[in-house]
């Protein structure tokens, strides 16, 4: 199941639909980077593994009538190697970001978005830690920390607190976000 902050911006999404693609960055299994292929919107996955990238990618050919494999690209990708320069400025009409934090990639993250593109970020808090995994710090965001990022951007969206995860199945602490970034 997609995160529902897809559903709720797939028009932002798809009014800036422009030659770029939409980054789906640490996209694990691609359930997000799966539902904006399904809207016909061209797909980056990232990942640092080989076989998550591999599974997606099986998901796509079984089922040519609902995803345009055109539409895909496949990226395999260490973003916690030492200073990282993963992106090219201006490089995709969004960035989507869930349950993933390496805070030395957001500046990296808001200058590979195009002006007016999308940034769509979802990770744990450190209120996460009480209600289980993962409770490393260094994995968690402080009160304020992913607002305070993309202070300088247009927030679309922003929520920080406990909520039912999007599978249903348990309670989590995130923070969301929902970013434009500036002309």
């Amino acid at each position: 199941m997609h995160s529902a902050l897809l559903s709720q911006y797939l028009l932002d999404l798809q009014m800036h639909n422009s030659s770029l693609p939409i980054l789906d960055l640490a996209c694990g299994a691609g359930r997000n980077g799966l539902f904006c292929l399904e809207k016909k919107l061209a797909v980056t996955f990232a990942d640092v593994r080989s076989q998550a990238l591999a599974e997606i990618k099986q998901t796509i050919n079984n089922d040519p009538d609902k995803y345009s494999s055109s539409l895909a690209k496949f990226w395999e990708i260490d973003f916690e190697l030492h200073n990282a320069k993963p992106f090219n400025e201006n490089s995709y009409s969004a960035v989507m970001v869930f349950r993933y934090l390496h805070r030395p990639l957001i500046d990296e993250i808001k200058a590979a978005v195009v002006p007016h593109g999308l940034v769509i970020y979802e990770t744990f808090t450190v209120s996460q830690a009480k209600l289980g995994r993962p409770k490393n710090p260094d994995f968690l965001l402080k009160a304020g920390e992913l607002a305070e990022y993309f202070s300088d951007w247009q927030i679309l969206h922003y929520f920080e607190g406990t909520k039912i995860s999007d599978t249903g199945s348990n309670k989590q602490a995130v923070a969301q976000i929902v970013a434009r970034k500036p002309l």
